[in-house]
Order: C-alpha cells, then sequence, then structure tokens
C-alpha cells in the first residue's frame, strides 16, 4: 500500500476512534463513510436499518453479487488507553476495533473503484452490532430486497493472532447469542419467620446450582455449550430481616447448532420451573433468542483462502482456528445466503488490549491486510 494511502487510512481511523457513536447513534460516522463512498464512485444507500449504509459498484456484465460488511458501532465504555487519539466521548469508545474495521473497508472501496471485476459489490456498513440488533435492522429494513446478494463476507480483528495473517476455517466460528430471564415468586415474610412465607430467595440459590451443570450433564460434550447467569437482583441492603417476595435472575446462553440451542432453552425454563414447583412458588421464563450462530459455508470459505493466499501469501493463511463463543450479527447475513466470516491478526494481545477491555485499540498496521484481502475477495468471486 502506497505510505500516503496509509497515513490517510490510519488518520481516518483514528478520527472515528475519537469520535465514537454507540449502535444506532452512528450518525457522524455514516457520514464520514457515505462521503467517501460518493467518491470513489459508488452508488450509496443511506439510512438502511436507522444508520446503515450501502455502497454498491457494478462493473461488467456479471450479475453475481456480493457483499462486504464492517460494523461501525462503539461500546458504552471509559476508555484509558492514554493515547492521544483517545475516545473524546465520556463513557464511550472503540474496544472492538470496528473503527478499524469500516476503515479497511473504505480503503478496499477506493481501490476496487480502479479494479477490473465483473459483477455487483455492495459494501455494507452496518450499525449496532454490539448486541442491539443492527444486522436484522437492516434486513427488515429490505436490506436483501433491494440488494440481493449470492454469498457474505465478514472480518474481524483478533488480537493474538500474527499481524496480517488471517484463519479462515469452515464451519462454526461464533455461538449463537440468546437472553435468558427467570423471576421466581414466593411470599415474603419477617426474615425470623422464614415458615411463614415461601423463600424464592433461596429457591434462586438452588436453581443457579442447578442450571449450571446444564451444560456439564446434559449437552453432549462434544457440543460447546454455554449457559450463565449474569444478573441477579433481591432485597434491599437496608431491610436485612426482610426476605423479599420476588428474586429475578438473568444469563447468556451460547451454542453452535440449532438443536443445542433449542436444548438450551428447554432445559433452562425446566430447571427453572421444577425449583418453584419444589419450593410451592411461582415462576416465570423467558427466553429471547438474540443472534445466530457464524457457520462458515464451504464455498465462500474456500474463496475467502484462495484470497488471503492471492493477497498476503500462502504464510498468512490459517485453515484451523479455534471457534470464539462470542457473538456477532454478521450471524443474520451468513444464515440468508452462504457465508465466510474470517480473523485478522492483530499481533500480540498484550500491546493492543483485548476485545472490549478499556485498553484496547486496534493495530493500524493491520489495515493494508485487510484491504488487501477485502480486494482479493472481489477478484476471486467476481474477476
Amino acid at each position: 500500500m502506497d505510505a500516503n494511502v496509509l497515513e490517510n487510512l490510519t488518520n481516518l481511523r483514528r478520527d472515528l476512534h475519537q469520535h465514537p457513536e454507540l449502535g444506532f447513534e452512528e450518525t457522524r460516522t455514516s457520514e464520514i463513510v457515505a462521503r467517501r463512498l460518493v467518491d470513489a464512485g459508488f452508488d450509496v444507500t443511506k439510512g438502511l436499518g436507522g444508520t446503515g449504509v450501502v455502497g454498491t459498484l457494478r462493473k461488467g456484465s456479471g450479475n453475481r453479487a456480493i457483499l462486504l460488511r464492517a460494523d461501525m458501532d462503539a461500546l458504552a465504555m471509559h476508555e484509558e488507553t492514554g493515547l492521544q487519539y483517545a475516545s473524546t466521548v465520556s463513557g464511550k469508545m472503540h474496544a472492538c476495533g470496528h473503527d478499524g474495521h469500516t476503515t479497511m473497508l473504505l480503503g478496499a472501496a477506493e481501490q476496487l473503484a480502479n479494479q477490473p471485476f465483473s459483477g455487483v459489490v455492495h459494501l455494507v456498513f452496518q450499525p449496532a452490532e454490539e448486541g442491539r440488533g443492527g444486522a436484522a435492522a437492516m434486513i427488515t429494513d429490505g436490506f436483501f430486497d433491494r440488494f440481493p446478494v449470492d454469498a457474505a463476507y465478514g472480518l474481524h480483528n483478533m488480537p493474538g493472532l500474527a499481524l496480517g495473517e488471517i484463519a479462515a476455517v469452515e464451519g462454526p466460528q461464533l455461538a449463537s447469542s440468546d437472553h435468558w430471564h427467570v423471576t421466581f415468586k414466593g411470599i415474603g415474610s419477617h426474615g425470623a419467620k422464614p415458615h411463614q412465607g415461601r423463600d424464592a430467595v433461596t429457591a434462586s440459590a438452588v436453581f443457579l446450582t442447578q442450571v449450571h451443570t446444564i451444560v456439564a450433564r446434559e449437552v453432549d460434550p462434544l457440543e460447546p455449550a454455554v449457559v450463565s447467569a449474569c444478573a441477579l437482583g433481591a432485597g434491599d441492603f437496608a431491610a436485612l430481616n426482610v426476605i423479599p417476595e420476588t428474586v429475578k435472575i438473568g444469563g447468556t446462553a451460547r451454542a453452535y447448532c440449532a438443536p443445542v440451542r433449542d436444548q438450551l432453552e428447554a432445559a433452562i425454563g425446566r430447571h427453572a420451573k421444577g425449583v418453584a414447583e419444589s419450593f410451592g412458588i411461582e415462576v416465570d421464563y423467558d427466553f429471547t433468542r438474540r443472534i445466530p450462530p457464524v457457520v462458515n459455508a464451504k464455498v465462500p470459505t474456500a474463496i475467502a483462502q484462495k484470497a488471503v493466499r492471492s493477497a498476503l501469501g500462502d504464510e498468512a493463511l490459517h485453515t484451523t482456528f479455534p471457534p470464539s463463543t462470542a457473538g456477532d450479527d454478521f450471524a443474520e447475513f451468513g444464515a440468508r445466503v452462504p457465508g465466510a466470516y474470517v480473523w485478522l491478526g492483530m499481533g500480540p494481545a498484550r500491546h493492543n488490549g483485548q476485545h472490549h477491555g478499556t485498553g484496547y485499540d486496534f493495530n493500524d498496521a493491520c489495515i493494508p491486510h485487510g484491504v488487501a484481502f477485502w480486494c482479493a475477495v472481489v477478484a476471486e468471486e467476481l474477476g
């Protein structure tokens, strides 16, 4: 990559880093994206799914269409990097590298304008990946009706993977990400007279012990899964002689395949209802399906692997890499058309921090590798 181009993209990335915007609030970011896409010769659609942007480039007579996706949103976290270009917005920071993802796809857009191919490329700049459902919002807003595609590609940075290396692996990459809520409703009583009530607090303790046995004792050990209780609410520390009537518990469930996802939903509810029955209390249970798993399809994964080899060399490609129990709503695209989601190495994690950490920063040295990969995907798909 030309040094002037890299300097320009690095300055862009750091500007985005200084001005983080949360999901569905990416107004400044989306305006920057749209302006640079127009300047590169793309047809631009703004406001899809709220603040999403799609840049479309058609060349030649080919009918095949693909999408390349980058996420734009930041996280509600306080930055502690001490960088000169640290976040200027209190309580918000780019702690997952979406500023880098946006920059690399824009860099690719500006190179694709001069790259020969035959077909259609849709560059998707997605809002609200961090748990707010941006991909689903774009699809609900008519993405696939307006921009039919034959394949979808996503990329995410990965601290700990060597700088510029890319893992493109067939099969599960990220888990489903679902929420569950359990509310035990007992009969409150004086703390000194528990026999006069029905104790929802003790019931919740039994449930918490049981629910964490689901993966260990009910799920096939060859099928990865996670069930975690992450929130608990009951009582008042100003009234420690009162056993409360209600206890609320919430958590997450993760799986890589539909049958296990179904199994987790059923098992959490069964344990909640069983505990409530044994304590003679009531229970409300709700399981919210948020994001399906990201599972790389065979054909686009093979194309992504070819793209890595052609752009970065054989030594840069990893065809095996452990999946993550984190989630990414790129799954909404990959569940509808064949997709491939790759990991771009950022170098040692200690230098840049881990995802969602207050000391995280995207490694700008990754930019040329990400841009080259995106351009190579287009060449392999539509060249």
